[in-house]
């Protein structure tokens, strides 16, 4: 994927959804779970040293799986490369089922079925379509009418 250095660090810096020290490993032979902060910013999910500011690494979080696999363990894959598997260890339960939720909501693609879902029931209640009075055109509304549920 192709990016710009600079506007990912400028985002790396805004306030986060949600942020916390937890363990981590990445995908890498022999890797070991590492104490790291885990920043979600809009549908990234940086991760830093913890006594550095700038990210170390970021994943974006689009086709890719969320999976809770222990009590407090769970893991980012890729559908492209299911094998490369993110790990990540939460101090709690609790933490790790906030993670998962919090990461399943930050994707592109969940946004645009939500925005498609109550655009639906909107319509349904009022007879109307709710974008039509900001003025988006047809061919331009998120492509919602090839993809309605």
């Amino acid at each position: 994927m192709r990016y710009n250095e600079r506007e990912l660090l400028s985002l790396a810096r805004q306030p986060a959804e949600k942020a916390a020290e937890i363990r981590m490993s990445v995908p890498k032979k022999g890797s070991v779970l590492k104490k790291r902060l885990v920043k979600l910013v809009v549908n990234f999910l940086f991760y830093f040293r913890t006594d550095e500011a700038e990210p170390i690494g970021a994943l974006l979080l689009e086709h890719c799986k969320i999976t809770k696999e222990e009590e407090n363990v769970f893991s980012i894959s890729f559908i492209e490369e299911p094998e490369r598997k993110y790990c990540f260890e939460c101090a709690t339960e609790e933490q790790c089922q906030e993670w998962v939720e919090a990461l399943r909501r930050a994707s592109y693609e969940f946004l645009r079925r939500s925005l498609i879902f109550y655009r639906n029931e909107i319509q349904k209640m009022t007879g109307k379509d709710p974008l039509e009075q900001y003025g988006i055109s047809e061919e331009a509304r998120f492509q919602l009418g090839a993809h309605r549920q």
